[in-house]
């Protein structure tokens, strides 16, 4: 009998450290996405193209509801010049609204709001959007490899 009751506590506590583990699986999932969103749009803030060449997945897709579908080549392009234009684009994640979810075999999926706000004819512009974010880890690398980007 003995035997059997700590056999069951064992039993217990390998489930409790299973779900445990689970919920801090989900904590550091979000810090590690929340790290590579940080990273992203410190290379925007910062008009540094390079790292976030390395962050785009080559086989990108974006998706706008305001100017539609474009792929990697499009978005760098389009970086690249908007960061030679002096107009001081900036980009900040509103952390509270951010969340994140596995996708088993794949990745994660991030959606939050973010603020962007750029120089326009002398005065700062700004709004608040609505974003997801489809990460894909591969080989221990993540890479952003679907945006979708509403509510302008």
């Amino acid at each position: 009998m003995k035997r059997l009751v700590t056999a069951l506590a064992i039993i217990g506590a390998c489930a409790m450290s299973a779900q445990a583990q689970g919920e801090m699986s989900k904590a550091a999932l979000f810090q590690e996405i929340f790290t590579l969103d940080s990273l992203l749009f410190t290379a925007f803030n910062n008009r540094d193209i390079e790292p976030i060449k390395h962050l785009f997945s080559e086989g990108l897709e974006f998706f706008h509801d305001k100017t539609g579908l474009t792929g990697y080549a499009q978005n760098i392009e389009m970086l690249a010049n908007n960061f030679e234009r002096d107009n001081s684009p900036t980009r900040e994640l509103i952390k509270e609204t951010m969340e994140v979810y596995p996708v088993p075999g794949y990745g994660a999926v991030q959606t939050a709001s973010h603020r962007f706000c750029h120089l326009e004819n002398g005065q700062m512009d700004c709004g608040t959007f609505k974003f997801v974010h489809i990460w894909q880890q591969k080989n221990g690398q993540w890479k952003l490899a679907r945006i979708v980007s509403f509510d302008h």
